[in-house]
């Protein structure tokens, strides 16, 4: 037992830890007070840092925690321990740890097709995915390592993460940030994501961390049959939700996959595979600052579009509100119910105060588009609420928004206080489950039940 010090009054100092790999000798000399004697190689400044990305590490899973995106402690200890600043290296700390995207590769033509994921949607998904200590797990999409880094804390030392990624220079980096950052057992592999990774399978668990459409039949066969499946699917159009699936029990002898939770979310599509899934960009008015994003199961006449805002307006005020609720359900009904489901539409700061675009939130909204017509969801305030309104420009833009504001009564009467259920499975099964709606991809079915 170490001799007693004299009794004195000390200042508290902040709590320092050592970087990760960084060992730390401790002794209790005879003054009675302990020392902690760090290598001569690790600065003051660096010490100072590793103490500020863990109080700005704290604070943001506070915060996630806080807003419920952290329900459990493993992933809360999870996030706890993880430094995701070493992940996004010249990243000032206080953008590594903000619970925003941080961009980390661009392709030629500028668009962004890796990143550092929000860190509150990386925590629902660990949440849906629920990765038990001893689990196998596979990730696709290495992007900088972060969440496998995560993943080999939730799996343990008992577990195994391997983690895949189509692009050399994305690998290699995940590889290097995951040694600096004491996990060189993770297992990073350079292949194609859509194929999985056939060598280590079956996994307890997978997760895609890039947006999927046609939904890849080898991550199925190769997920164990008690397994969960954690991908962010691209239902219809620009509609994606974070979808949790596991083995439907109560057709044993059918192929068939239920969800047992859904996020809303937005992920980089799958690309340079067999799961690519391309989207473009077309733009609705003559300078480009108002944009929708289409994608390969829409039927969109770009040059048709290519300055639809600038004709006639058409208005459709529905009398509908939303509180604090999100428009989330309502915008997967309409892309269930219209022929060309619904895109994203983005506009630049000066079309929205300018007002080109009406009653348009800053961060977008969704439109849906019939040959040289063009119908999208606006809001405006109404008594402290949000009244839900469609606008129309083209030649039908009218009878457009007329249909979309008759989608939007629709679910308002019968299913605004319903939840869609989801299931999965292979064309070459007899065909879908009875539901709401049924949609076919090349290799699976996407069945969709308002419940």
């Amino acid at each position: 037992m170490p001799p007693q010090a004299p009794a004195r009054r000390l200042r508290r100092l902040p709590s320092v830890s050592p970087p990760p790999g960084v060992r730390a000798k401790a002794s209790w000399p005879a003054n009675g007070f302990l020392e902690i004697l760090f290598p001569r190689s690790l600065g003051y400044g660096q010490l100072v840092e590793t103490a500020e990305a863990d109080r700005l590490r704290d604070a943001l899973t506070d915060a996630l925690k806080a807003g419920g995106s952290v329900r459990t402690r493993r992933v809360e200890a999870a996030l706890r321990a993880v430094p995701r600043h070493l992940f996004i290296q010249g990243t000032p700390l206080n953008v590594a740890y903000a619970n925003e995207v941080v961009l980390t590769k661009r392709a030629e033509d500028s668009t962004p097709i890796s990143s550092a994921s929000q860190p509150s949607i990386v925590a629902r998904m660990l949440e849906q995915l629920q990765v038990a200590p001893g689990n196998r797990v596979l990730e696709i999409g290495a992007g900088t390592g972060y969440n496998a880094a995560l993943l080999s804390h939730l799996a343990g030392p008992g577990g195994q993460v391997t983690t895949i990624d189509v692009d050399e220079d994305i690998a290699a980096g995940a590889r290097d940030s995951l040694r600096e950052a004491g996990y060189s057992g993770v297992r990073v592999v350079l292949g194609d994501g859509g194929l999985g990774c056939t060598p280590y399978a079956p996994y307890d668990r997978i997760i895609a961390t890039v947006g999927a459409w046609d939904l890849p039949l080898a991550w199925l066969s190769q997920l164990a049959p008690t397994g969960r499946l954690v991908v962010p699917l691209r239902l219809r159009g620009s509609v994606t939700r974070s979808i949790a699936f596991e083995r439907d029990g109560t057709a044993p002898d059918v192929p068939r996959w239920r969800s047992v939770s859904s996020e809303m979310c937005s992920f980089m599509p799958l690309r340079g595979g067999v799961a690519d899934d391309p989207a473009r960009s077309v733009p609705l008015n003559g300078d480009g600052s108002i944009t929708l994003a289409v994608h390969q199961d829409q039927d969109i006449d770009a040059t048709a579009l290519s300055d639809v805002i600038s004709h006639r307006r058409a208005r459709e005020w529905t009398g509908i509100t939303l509180g604090e609720e999100s428009p989330e359900w309502l915008f997967l009904w309409l892309a269930c119910t219209l022929r060309n489901a619904v895109s994203r539409m983005s506009a630049r700061r000066q079309a929205i105060d300018e007002g080109v675009v009406e009653c348009m939130p800053a961060w977008g909204t969704v439109a849906t588009a019939e040959a040289a017509s063009l119908a999208y969801i606006a809001f405006r305030s109404a008594a402290g609420r949000r009244e839900v309104g469609v606008i129309g420009h083209g030649p039908r833009g009218d009878v457009l928004a007329r249909a979309v504001t008759s989608q939007v009564r629709a679910w308002n009467r019968r299913y605004r206080d319903a939840r869609a259920r989801f299931s999965i499975q292979p064309v070459t099964t007899t065909g879908p489950p009875s539901s709401d709606f049924a949609f076919r991809t090349p290799h699976c079915w996407l069945s969709i039940a308002w419940e």
